[in-house]
């Protein structure tokens, strides 16, 4: 069937909604559009699904979100009666139909017998996380498109142990999915079902959840001493982050003043171009009142409070955006430094990152005696380690990061934690404030100390349909050509992630990297530098990552812009 016969099907079905059947007819003579929206399905990956708000096969919408669920019903269903009990806990965010969502997949899983816990109001991935293991769930599903801009929504899908589904199970239920080919007809349940089966999350687990993050904190003295006073600023963006990251400050001790206007759940995200905070745009309006109250660090958070976002007050007295790697080394640094002045850094301590991270990492771990070990892009694999370890018992997990913004101490999460990451960022700004030190100052140390390392990476956008297939071409393409130098730097080592194999330049010696697969390659360079190159697995942007390290800052921009343009001349 093509787009137009899939478009013509749905608008003549008594069973779509009026609002759809308005908006389907307002693009009649629109064939571009139209073939957007119903000449492709939108696709479940490992991070579940991400696209645009609107009707149609290829979009966001109360039909392709009931399709998903019921897909991942026959799933749960297929592993037993047991599983359908245990249940699935539903959570969402502040974006638009989030809610509607919501509650639309919890009527699909109890119209197939199957409990659902749905939070009551507005909950962020973290708690989510946290809840699936707390209720001793078998799944989560997790309504929210993260960052990305105010046109998206997405639906996440958690396992059994809180992290996001593993690789084999998704593939399990993308083919459940695909045998419900009529979207308007998955299944509504009765009114007994809704009753007996779909209930609220119990107060009693944000309680708990509060209580795990509390027992993280690091520098009580200090936060005794500087706490109340502290010139600290907090933005939750619009999103789910406001009332979790207050109450843990509070429970702590901290007072940050908070960004009012953007504390209002508002699905345009109005104050705001992107609701990233990764960007000084969006931490604009912190960054104006840090500077009204003296303040010398600005935070935020995303929609699903699973990204954490830092701007700090430089040695200029002008606020600088952290990038993703520079928060992350410096919580590294924060948590390895208090761990090992209370003596309490566990034996076989081990932190992990995404092998597109910093590669300074390394060295900070090395000098802590910390083992450091790297797994694909997705917190999924950090979650993964996090399982090995507590059956095993061979390594215990201090630290988790992802220079995407993304952060996790202790255990209780197996995905990204900004609760967690905003309760440290502030104890750290007051562990530095009771040695006379900024945040910035630290940082300035942390190169000193370990020599500087500018982590860059550059999205360049794809569009249409062939989104993906063109980017995963631009990548492939790279595996056929091989490179021995990007202009001023040697290439050591070619990593082919879709082969599980290693190639080093000066010999042609094959090794394997012992990761899960994925389309990625990654160059290795002398000195310790690396340039990756990837497609984002929920966005059209093909992802180049860059890591330099030099001596200082200047010769590391000189030698990063010479890099991007031996680069820009190898894909184009």
């Amino acid at each position: 069937m093509n787009f137009s016969d899939n478009y013509n099907g749905w608008l003549n079905d008594n069973r779509l909604s009026g609002e759809a059947k308005a908006e389907l007819e307002s693009i009649k003579d629109n064939k571009k559009e139209i073939e957007y929206r119903f000449g492709a399905e939108l696709e479940f990956g490992t991070a579940g699904m991400r696209g645009i708000i609107g009707y149609g096969t290829n979009m966001m919408n109360v039909y392709t979100v009931r399709r998903a669920t019921a897909g991942l019903a026959e799933f749960i269903k297929s592993t037993g009666e047991a599983a359908c009990a245990r249940g699935v806990v539903i959570s969402y965010d502040t974006r638009l139909k989030s809610d509607e969502f919501a509650a639309s997949a919890a009527e699909v899983l109890a119209a197939n017998g199957i409990k659902v816990y749905l939070f009551d109001e507005v909950h962020p991935v973290p708690m989510l996380s946290f809840a699936v293991r707390r209720l001793n769930a078998v799944a989560g599903i997790m309504i929210t498109a993260s960052h990305n801009p105010k046109q998206y929504n997405g639906y996440k899908v958690y396992g059994e142990d809180g992290a996001q589904m593993s690789p084999e199970d998704t593939a399990a239920v993308v083919g459940f999915i695909q045998e419900h080919t009529d979207y308007l007809g998955t299944p509504v349940p009765t009114d007994a079902q809704r009753k007996k089966l779909i209930r609220s999350v119990p107060s009693s687990v944000d309680k708990k959840y509060y209580k795990e993050l509390k027992k993280l904190a690091l520098s009580k003295r200090a936060v005794k001493a500087c706490g109340k006073d502290l010139k600290l600023v907090y933005t939750p963006v619009h999103g789910s982050g406001y009332i979790p990251v207050t109450t843990i400050l509070k429970k702590i001790g901290i007072k940050a003043t908070v960004v009012e206007a953007q504390t209002k759940k508002d699905t345009d995200f109005s104050t705001v171009e992107v609701p990233n905070p990764e960007y000084k745009e969006t931490l604009s309006m912190g960054i104006a009142l840090a500077q009204k109250i003296g303040a010398t660090v600005v935070f935020g958070t995303d929609p699903d409070s699973d990204r954490l976002g830092v701007a700090v007050k430089n040695g200029a007295g002008e606020f600088e955006a952290l990038s993703g790697n520079q928060v992350g080394i410096l919580l590294l640094d924060y948590i390895l430094t208090r761990l090992k002045d209370e003596d309490a850094l566990p034996k076989n301590a081990a932190v992990v990152k995404s092998f597109v991270t910093t590669g300074m990492a390394k060295a900070m771990c090395r000098q802590f005696g910390v083992e450091l070990f790297e797994v694909p892009v997705g917190f999924k694999f950090i979650g993964e380690k996090i399982k090995l370890w507590e059956r095993d018992r061979s390594h215990n997990f201090v630290f988790g990061f992802e220079e995407s913004c993304g952060y996790l101490r202790g255990t209780h999460a197996r995905d990204k934690d900004a609760v967690v990451a905003s309760m440290l960022c502030a104890e750290m700004v007051c562990y530095y404030a009771s040695l006379n030190k900024t945040v910035y100052q630290r940082l300035t140390e942390i190169y000193d100390t370990y020599g500087y390392v500018l982590d860059c990476n550059v999205s360049i956008p794809f569009s249409g349909l062939n989104a993906m297939s063109e980017m995963n071409a631009v990548v492939d393409g790279l595996k056929t050509n091989p490179v021995k130098k990007f202009d001023i730097y040697d290439v050591v080592a070619v990593r082919d992630y879709s082969k599980n194999v290693k190639i080093d330049v000066a010999t042609g010696a094959t090794s394997e990297i012992g990761s899960p697969l994925t389309n990625c390659v990654y160059y290795e360079l002398e000195n310790g530098s690396f340039i990756c190159v990837r497609p984002s697995g929920t966005e059209p942007k093909l992802k180049i990552y860059y890591s330099v390290k030099a001596h200082h800052k200047p010769d590391a921009e000189a030698a990063l812009e010479k890099m991007k343009a031996a680069v820009n001349a190898l894909i184009k």
